[in-house]
């Protein structure tokens, strides 16, 4: 009897929870369970059991008084219990349908005693209500299992996800490779296909994999879960750090696919994901047909009939997960993704865009407006350029071809074709020659066609047919002499010492 006393006095006088109980007083947590339990239903408190010697104590937890017996027709606390779960019933409707044509009916106040003491069985914690179709709890089994691969004999440990309905506790289990947020949000696409439609709230952990900036009281999801809660019209409810009472459904039903699917798959040795996720959906069957211990029907059929009128219909199409990443927009008005550099409109240049990577597509938003899409490309140090994305002059330039640019120099002149070609040819990179000779069509607007003609003639005469020679010509307008070389009366002397003038050219 000591042992009872202390046990209520430490959990109903010092508030210690069942753990530190037993530890103060080297029994195990269930004993405790036990011991408050007995007293609770002998109506017996720590004021109470102050006044009680041990006999008497005793007496009252091991032998409470029988119940009087009674006349009246007691109602299915079970069903009632699932009923209120459906929108917009309420206690006093189920006793109104109870009292119709029933003269040994309970009295509404008896009622709703009743089903209180009913309810407080269910669960020692605060009962949460859950509404149908309100709810679905998600979450990870810390329990994994073994893929051997094999071609190579490794092995790699599978995770479990756990998904669970608040009304109904109808469950969903599959295995995913890790508790990235593509497995996270993979893994709750599956289970709302499972479902065959959305509930309004998604209940899952403060994980980073999908919680930004974890918080008590405000968490905020990263871009990608709020983009699939968009997508399915549904919200998000991150619980709290540390709390997983904000969503013991989904708890509880860990605790069950340990039980009823991981401890039957113990033995068996899986090769593949695809493998696992077969045998889990099998055994997921058996688990939601197995009846309710304290409840009518399971979960399958409560499923059926309180959650399925209740949830949206599912949208056209599945839901593409996808990476999102800020970007900086190079000068080249390029940004940069995993190597490769895609260009987005060149207003954009030196500004913070959003990145996304969906399956082998990749999007640039600005201003939450999409402003370019592309291939991804697995080349690094490669660019994926869209000409639109380029300012007018450099589209210009992209015009440009050695045809092009030696049709526009026999347009002016022989010369200046000449000129044209040797650039093109006489450059180690077509590029540079590219370059030169945009040099000679800008100086035809600032001198005539006539006069870079004339310029180029006395260029490829001096052997130097390159634009810095070409523009110090019409600078200092020796384009405008009649001749290079003026002619002589007496002839050129030849001999092996006198150079002429040809040497220096």
């Amino acid at each position: 009897m000591r042992q009872i006393r202390e046990t209520l006095r430490l959990h109903l006088q010092a508030g210690l929870s069942y753990n530190e109980v037993g530890r103060a007083l080297k029994i195990s947590k269930s004993v405790v369970g036990k011991y408050v339990s007995l007293a609770r239903v002998a109506g017996v408190d720590w004021g109470t059991a102050q006044t009680l010697s041990d006999e008497d104590l005793e007496a009252r937890v091991y032998r409470p008084a029988l119940p009087r017996g009674s006349h009246q027709l007691a109602p299915d606390f079970g069903v009632v219990h699932q009923e209120l779960k459906r929108p917009g019933v309420t206690l006093m409707l189920l006793w109104e349908e109870y009292a119709t044509g029933n003269p040994l009916a309970y009295k509404y106040t008896s009622f709703c005693v009743k089903y209180a003491e009913f309810a407080k069985c269910q669960q020692r914690s605060m009962r949460q209500v859950h509404i149908a179709g309100e709810k679905l709890f998600v979450d990870y089994a810390g329990d994994t299992v073994p893929i051997t691969c094999a071609s190579t004999g490794e092995i790699t440990r599978a995770q479990i996800f756990v998904a669970t309905l608040g009304a109904s506790n109808y469950t969903y289990a599959c295995a995913t490779p890790r508790q990235t947020t593509a497995d996270w949000i993979g893994a709750q696409v599956q289970a709302l296909e499972f479902i065959g439609g959305v509930p309004k709230l998604i209940v899952p952990d403060q994980t980073r994999a999908l919680i930004k900036t974890p918080d008590r009281y405000d968490p905020e999801p990263n871009r990608t879960y709020e983009e699939f809660a968009r997508h399915y019209g549904c919200a998000v409810l991150a619980a709290r750090p540390a709390h997983p009472r904000d969503k013991p459904k989904v708890e509880g039903s860990v605790l069950l696919v340990q039980r009823w699917i991981l401890a039957r798959l113990r033995n068996r040795r899986f090769f593949s994901l695809a493998e696992l996720n077969k045998a889990i959906a099998e055994l997921l069957v058996d688990l939601n047909n197995r009846p309710f211990k304290k409840l009518p029907g399971c979960r399958r059929s409560a499923f059926e009939s309180i959650d399925t009128p209740a949830l949206r219909p599912l949208p056209a199409t599945r839901y593409a997960i996808g990476r999102w990443k800020t970007a900086k927009v190079n000068i080249d008005y390029h940004v940069e993704f995993e190597g490769h550099y895609y260009s987005v409109p060149h207003r954009l240049v030196g500004a913070k865009i959003d990145v996304r990577v969906t399956g082998a597509l990749l999007e640039c938003f600005a201003s939450n407006q999409r402003v370019a899409g592309h291939a991804l490309s697995a080349v690094r140090g490669g660019f994926t350029t869209t000409p639109e994305h380029m300012p007018a002059s450099h589209r210009a330039h992209l015009q440009w071809t050695p045809a092009k640019l030696i049709a526009w120099g026999q347009r002016i002149g022989v010369s200046t074709a000449a000129v044209v070609t040797w650039q093109l040819e006489h450059r180690p990179h077509p590029e540079q020659g590219y370059r030169a000779c945009l040099g000679l069509l800008a100086l035809v607007r600032r001198y005539s066609t006539e006069r870079l003609e004339a310029a180029c003639t006395r260029a490829m005469a001096i052997r130097a047919p390159n634009l810095r020679s070409v523009t110090n010509i019409l600078k200092c307008g020796l384009d405008r002499q009649p001749s290079l070389f003026p002619a002589t009366s007496s002839p050129a002397i030849e001999h092996e010492n006198v150079r002429g003038p040809d040497y220096y050219h």
